[in-house]
């Protein structure tokens, strides 16, 4: 069994919803199953409520990486960067990046922000610095995509985003949950040719 490791930190959950869809997309290609984790929070972080879905997503190890055959990054953005505990975990792979394990695989990343204008692009070129490092495939989203082209939220060519609005509960609009699934699709397509 191919499977697509989804590595996300959510701390109100709209990186969660978006996660989902990714791997909807990745569990609807043939014989690819998507794996969701998460990172852990930082000492000083544990201090504050995580949702208590959130919370269920079993913590990443090195082996699940090592073991994957695709990964893809999901982070909110902070100061149009990934969180802080997103890279914090990224900076202790040295040894999968010296060993090697993920060169030639597929990789994509994808981001939640708080504003329209809040840092998406950057922060999905973040998180693909790391990626390009360690030799992977990156994948963003084409614009045969036709909710790149219609979104009035979320969703760009280079991953998958989503805007929450201020004081709202956040919910994803159907683009960017459309964009979520293909994004996800893709990878696990790819990964399953490279196999």
């Amino acid at each position: 069994m191919i499977n697509i490791v989804v590595l996300i930190y959510s701390k109100k959950g709209s990186t969660l919803q978006l996660a989902e869809e990714v791997c909807r997309g990745i569990d609807s290609v043939n014989e690819v199953k998507a794996r969701l984790r998460r990172v852990d929070e930082l000492k000083q972080a544990r201090q504050q409520r995580m949702l208590e879905k959130y919370e269920k997503v079993q913590v990443i190890t090195k082996k699940d990486i090592t073991d994957c055959h695709g990964l893809i990054l999901g982070s909110p953005t902070r100061f149009g960067n990934m969180a802080g505990e997103l890279k914090y975990f990224i900076d202790q792979t040295l040894d999968i990046w010296i060993s090697g394990e993920l060169i030639g695989k597929p990789g994509a990343v994808f981001t939640s922000t708080g504003s329209l204008h809040g840092g998406q692009e950057t922060t999905l070129l973040s998180m693909m610095l790391p990626l390009f490092h360690h030799g992977m495939l990156l994948t963003g989203i084409p614009y045969s995509e036709p909710g790149l082209s219609e979104t009035k939220t979320g969703g760009t060519p280079y991953g998958a985003s989503h805007v929450s609005e201020a004081n709202k509960e956040s919910v994803l609009s159907n683009e960017e949950k459309n964009l979520g699934f293909a994004m996800g699709a893709r990878v696990a397509k790819i990964a399953s040719k490279l196999s």
